[in-house]
């Protein structure tokens, strides 16, 4: 359980496999152990060594409770590339986590040396903004969703239709939702850091090659704003998979993984 005390900062990472690594940077509440499952065995079967990492404000990394901004966690970023000592690296980032390397790409290209952005965005949509608003409205009214009723509404958020309608397999996600309901006070911090002005324009000064990939029955980050980041960039490849919704990289692991491994052969060494 390495902890790396980055500018005053402690944040948990742990490292897999072996080779050049690979930095995979989560969304909002979700530890880095998120990836361990499906991404860490693919990635480090294609001789990649996978580093995940624990975002400022999911234990056991700092909860830093006087808050932080986007830019903070993309300095967090920035900082364990530099501990590693191996240079600019791939990265992978998912939805707020994908955001956050948007703008490490912007900052600091020189760290990163090809970058799969998932379930992203440039700008905050009316959608986003009112999902985000009624997030801080329950947390802040000291109000929490029983865990059944949590997990009811995480699936009709981040799964697909293909999902829903399999009543064996949406039982079995129902039962994981209820078992590691958030408790979105916990995560405060991170809550509204999606809330960005419209950066597609200056993602147009990014020559970082880049993968965007948008999931078809994404519902919390409609893959269209995804397609606009891919526009965006000048050095960029955009793919949308069918049959998942925000949680893709779960649902259509295989797809997902297939993607990421082949955008880094083809990027070269």
């Amino acid at each position: 359980m390495p902890i790396a005390r980055l500018d005053g900062v402690r944040l948990h990472y742990d490292t897999y496999g072996a080779g050049e690594p690979v930095v995979m940077v989560t969304g909002t509440g979700a530890p880095g152990r998120m990836w361990r499952t499906h991404q860490v065995p693919a990635l480090t079967a294609a001789g990649h060594r996978v580093v995940t990492l624990d975002n400022r404000g999911i234990p056991p990394s700092d909860p830093c409770a006087d808050g932080f901004t986007l830019a903070d966690m993309a300095a967090d970023v920035a900082a364990l590339i530099e501990s590693l000592g191996e240079g600019a690296c791939r990265v992978v980032g998912y939805s707020l986590g994908a955001i956050a390397v948007q703008e490490l790409l912007l900052a600091r290209p020189e760290l990163i040396r090809a970058a799969v952005l998932m379930a992203t965005s440039g700008r905050t949509d009316a959608l986003t903004a009112a999902m985000t608003a009624a997030d801080l409205e329950l947390v802040e009214g000291a109000g929490k969703l029983p865990p059944r009723f949590a997990a009811y509404v995480r699936a009709l958020q981040n799964l697909s239709p293909r999902t829903l309608n399999d009543e064996e397999r949406l039982r079995d996600w129902l039962a994981v939702f209820e078992m590691t309901a958030v408790d979105r006070s916990e995560i405060r911090g991170q809550l509204g850091l999606q809330l960005i002005p419209d950066r597609l324009a200056a993602y147009r000064l990014i020559d970082v090659p880049c993968l965007v990939i948008g999931f078809q029955d994404d519902l919390v980050v409609r893959p269209h704003l995804s397609r606009e980041v891919a526009d965006a960039l000048p050095n960029s490849t955009y793919a949308e998979l069918p049959g998942c919704g925000h949680y893709g990289y779960l649902e259509r692991p295989a797809a997902v993984n297939a993607a990421i491994t082949d955008f880094f052969a083809a990027a070269g060494p």
